[in-house]
């Protein structure tokens, strides 16, 4: 409870300042922007609060950049079956596991700016990265390394009748990276790959709206393809 009044304080200050930011390179900071819906409804369910108190939207607001800042820095590994169908083999990125995470409370986060727009609440971060981080972050934007942008759905209930806002997000993102992947195939392989695997992080924050009454994540990735099966080892 004393850190969620302490973050609220740092909230009136800076919002009694608030400026532009950008989500830039910085060699020992990364940044972004999180959007928290305070009338939460996932399909036909409203949330189990409604509407968010702002403690409860300012927690969710810091464990959302939290994630997005831990797939930046560590990213997930992945195994994707690409499928086809004339074979009957059908498509599956269920293998999909973070490599590191950010806890709650992590001091090295920050919020810098805080706005209420309607029934949303906007913050920016920074989180300030170790030596350790630096080096992960500078591996990311090197090598074999290679950049790629997607769109990924979920639907409004998200991919249960028991999801939260969490789920939701994960669920959209997870299908931005499945086809982040599959469209970085594409473009490298002569004929479909049975599989692939590797790992992949954000490079930025993720953007997340609702079209076509699904749940849409537009997403930044950084991919590194470690191995491609392709069918003819079969």
């Amino acid at each position: 409870m004393r850190r969620i009044l302490s973050v609220f304080l740092f909230f009136a200050v800076a919002a009694a300042w608030a400026q532009e930011h950008d989500p830039g390179f910085y060699p020992d900071a990364i940044r972004g922007e999180v959007w928290v819906d305070l009338e939460p409804i996932y399909g036909d369910r409203a949330d189990s609060e409604y509407p968010l108190s702002q403690e409860t939207a300012a927690r969710r607001a810091l464990q959302e950049a939290a994630l997005y800042y831990s797939a930046m820095i560590y990213g997930w590994s992945f195994h994707y079956d690409i499928g086809e169908r004339a074979r009957g083999i059908a498509e599956d990125f269920d293998v999909f596991e973070p490599m590191g995470e950010i806890p709650w409370g992590d001091p090295r986060m920050s919020v810098t700016e805080v706005e209420t727009r309607g029934m949303t609440l906007r913050i920016w971060t920074d989180y300030r990265l170790n030596e350790t981080q630096q080096r992960r972050i500078l591996r990311w934007r090197t090598g074999t390394v290679r950049n790629a942008q997607s769109i990924g759905y979920c639907p409004l209930e998200g991919p249960t009748s028991e999801s939260l806002w969490l789920d939701i997000r994960h669920a959209a993102l997870k299908d931005a990276a499945r086809a982040a992947v599959r469209q970085m195939l594409r473009g490298s392989e002569r004929n479909r790959p049975k599989e692939a695997s590797g790992y992949i992080s954000l490079a930025s924050f993720p953007r997340f709206f609702i079209d076509s009454g699904r749940w849409t994540a537009v997403a930044r990735f950084r991919v590194q393809i470690n191995e491609i099966v392709p069918f003819a080892a079969y």
